[in-house]
């Protein structure tokens, strides 16, 4: 019997190159080729004609889910989605199998050789099912439930910044977050009226507590905060757990609250984050991640899409900080695998 031959879709080529590997290793699948974009995928399918497609949900240009819809009209055919926005129970998840999908299962958040074992194993089995067409939408995610559920916090804090454009990519981390999620910080640089109904949206949709930022508020596993309240400053106070505090000070730089500030406080507690900024035009937050960067913090940049504002991506360049670029639909995996308790997960 030959084997099941699949072709794997992803934007980023670390992806490309792990989930290569995975199927590589499962017995009876093979990798018939890879692609980067849909339009590359598009002619290799013609091509090559896979018995099933692996396709990640972000992508530049034509979106995952688009090109899913895409597929589904004109050539259907069996089509995994992966992706740690795609959780199990999570809105994308539902749009995908909704528009055809056989199954969503999450980018791993770790990368022992058990764990990569047993991922190998499950998505194996999953890509041969899918070309037989034994797959039942009860069986969709139910690898990211167990993925998500063996998630165990350190309580390190994770704290991001980013303008309105940033908006979009912090809902779809936040939607990626299991209920005991790094303890998260965000300033949005926004007026109120935008970001409100964004707040009760998470609130309403979230698997974690999502909240406006208060004074005293203590940074614990389950909990995220956004700070946009432009009468306040937002820091943190070192503690066990640490906590926000609220300032009334001047503007820096003509903002408040400031990301600069927030993330100079954290520097000056010596307290272990991972710590980055989204889409937003403007360069606050640039110092400010460079100075923790020397601290020994994780940091990071969205990869934002094509249009996005780069103001704040280049404005860290320009300082020469080697932060992680990451598209947003790997940045919510990345979080929890550098913040899993014990070291099981390193972060990427």
């Amino acid at each position: 019997m030959r084997d099941t031959r699949v072709m794997v879709v992803d934007d980023s080529a670390a992806m490309r190159a792990l989930f290569s590997g995975i199927l590589e290793n499962a017995k009876g699948v093979s990798v018939c080729g890879v692609a980067s974009s849909a339009a590359e995928a598009r002619e290799m399918i013609a091509e090559l004609k896979p018995d099933v497609l692996t396709l990640d949900v972000e992508m530049p240009v034509m979106t995952g889910m688009e090109f899913l819809e895409e597929i589904m009209e004109k050539r259907p055919m069996p089509v995994i989605m992966l992706s740690s926005i795609a959780q199990a129970g999570s809105g994308t998840a539902a749009k995908a199998l909704e528009l055809g999908a056989v199954h969503c299962f999450p980018k791993p958040l770790r990368t022992t050789p058990e764990e990569f074992d047993a991922t190998v194993a499950k998505l194996g089995d999953i890509v041969i099912k899918a070309a037989k067409g034994e797959l039942s939408p009860a069986d969709a995610g139910a690898d990211s439930d167990d993925e998500v559920s063996n998630y165990e916090p350190d309580g390190s804090p994770v704290v991001m910044a980013c303008g309105e454009a940033g908006i979009e990519p912090l809902k779809q981390v936040i939607a990626a977050y299991p209920v005991n999620c790094p303890p998260t910080t965000i300033v949005v640089d926004a007026d109120r009226v935008s970001v409100d109904p964004v707040l009760a949206e998470l609130q309403s949709s979230a698997k974690c507590a999502v909240a406006e930022a208060t004074d005293g508020a203590l940074l614990e596993p389950g909990k995220v905060y956004l700070a946009f309240d432009k009468a306040s400053h937002v820091i943190v106070e070192a503690g066990s757990p640490p906590r926000l505090r609220l300032a009334a000070r001047d503007p820096v730089a003509g903002l408040r609250p400031c990301a600069d500030l927030l993330f100079g406080s954290i520097a000056r507690a010596r307290i272990a984050v991972h710590a980055g900024l989204l889409s937003g035009a403007g360069a606050d937050g640039a110092k400010g991640l460079q100075i923790l960067m020397q601290t020994g913090a994780k940091v990071f940049l969205e990869d934002p899409a094509d249009g996005a504002p780069r103001d704040r991506i280049n404005a860290v360049h320009a300082l020469g900080v080697g932060a992680a670029d990451m598209p947003v639909g790997d940045l919510a995996a990345w979080l929890l695998n550098g913040t899993a308790k014990s070291g099981e997960a390193k972060a990427a």
